[in-house]
């Protein structure tokens, strides 16, 4: 969550290093970073080029200097929020606030509700990889038969017969995991191609993420466990004996 404290005009060095003190005082700031009137005009042109002819017809700098402050979520509430936004409002020099908090908490509603449905979601991915790969072990066992019962008869026991069915199982997980992977690495490079030109400006909103690798190896772990316990499931059954 961020706020942006606009500056006034002809602010000194010390005013502006005062006004940065008082923001890094508060134990609700995480971060924060000075802009300068510049660096605000290098971004405008940077985000939005289609409208940089604009700024360039201006005879003067039309973007103020000011603070980004990020705030720590975990620790604050509405109303601290709100005591921060008024008291720095007071400090002489700032001209004015960027900060919506009824927008921002309906975003961390809609968060929210994003996050119940990818877990409900991811559930039943889950469910579906689970019993897809219990019925390939089944299939396959009963495919092999034949096999499995001359195996018995010349000895083999039930552990042995069933560990290439449980690494089968594994694998097909893993490569599952693996492939999820590779799929969203395509779709998140080529879904902001395809919907950049419909998105206008919404796209500095709309950032897709891809998993970090510690995620990423998670989820094939995770696919060779499912894959793992289906097979588990099938050989309990048609391997008793």
């Amino acid at each position: 969550m961020a706020a942006v404290f606009f500056l006034e005009n002809d602010l000194t060095p010390e005013q502006i290093d005062n006004i940065e003190a008082k923001l890094k005082e508060s134990p609700l700031v995480l971060e924060v970073n000075f802009i300068t009137s510049d660096d605000a005009v290098t971004r405008f042109k940077n985000k939005f080029p289609e409208l940089e002819g604009i700024v360039a017809n201006l005879k003067a700098n039309p973007f103020p200097a000011s603070f980004e402050v990020t705030l720590r979520e975990n620790i604050m509430s509405s109303s601290d929020t709100a005591d921060f936004i008024y008291q720095i409002q007071r400090i002489p020099g700032i001209d004015d606030i960027q900060f919506n908090q009824d927008w921002v908490e309906r975003m961390q509603s809609f968060s929210r509700l994003t996050r119940a449905i990818g877990f409900f979601l991811g559930g039943i991915l889950i469910l579906a990889s689970f019993f897809i790969i219990s019925n390939v072990i089944k299939l396959n066992v009963f495919s092999r038969k034949d096999e499995i019962e001359i195996q018995r008869f010349i000895g083999a026991t039930n552990h042995f017969i069933r560990v290439p069915f449980l690494i089968e199982g594994t694998m097909l997980g893993f490569m599952g995991g693996a492939m999820s992977l590779i799929l969203l690495l395509i779709t998140i490079n080529l879904l902001p191609l395809y919907l950049g030109a419909s998105l206008g400006v919404l796209k500095e909103f709309i950032n897709f993420r891809y998993l970090t690798f510690g995620q990423s190896v998670n989820v094939m772990l995770g696919g060779a466990l499912i894959g793992l316990f289906g097979s588990l499931t099938s050989l309990a059954r048609f391997l008793k004996k």
